[in-house]
């Protein structure tokens, strides 16, 4: 599925990713997120907080305000164990950002992760909330078209 992803640079000038000319920047984030069947894009906290729900439950936020010359970050759901895992791997993988650090990580997305590893963890936090979700709510998107 993600292919694309095998021909990825670094442009250093601009520091974010390329991929065949998309880049890992705050509306690639947003854009893969919204992207997955059923998801919703809420601001429950604040103007600059986009929080991405499927089926009510949250499963990723990432700050708006965060400045464009810094590497987005987004705070995704996780199971506890590869939590820690993925925070002692990658230095760009830390406790979630005023969320419960047991089972939330915030990605800063650099240079040192390569973007593949990122949509992933994504598909991975959708997939932990669809699993939790009620019988009912499943079978609702399930029936979903997207």
């Amino acid at each position: 599925m993600f292919a694309i992803f095998a021909q990825l640079r670094f442009n250093k000038v601009e520091r974010m990713f390329v991929i065949k000319g998309v880049r890992m920047d705050k509306q690639t984030l947003r854009d893969f997120c919204m992207g997955l069947k059923g998801t919703e894009e809420t601001f429950p906290f604040d103007a600059e907080t986009a929080v991405y729900k499927v089926m009510g439950k949250m499963f990723a936020l990432i700050p708006l305000e965060r400045a464009d010359d810094l590497p987005p970050t987004i705070s995704l759901k996780c199971d506890p164990t590869l939590a820690q895992m993925l925070r002692q791997t990658y230095a760009a993988v830390q406790p979630g950002y005023h969320l419960n650090k047991k089972h939330w990580n915030t990605v800063t997305c650099d240079d040192t992760i390569p973007p593949d590893e990122v949509f992933s963890w994504i598909e991975d936090s959708y997939a932990l909330v669809v699993k939790g979700l009620r019988k009912k709510d499943r079978a609702e998107l399930g029936a979903l078209e997207k």
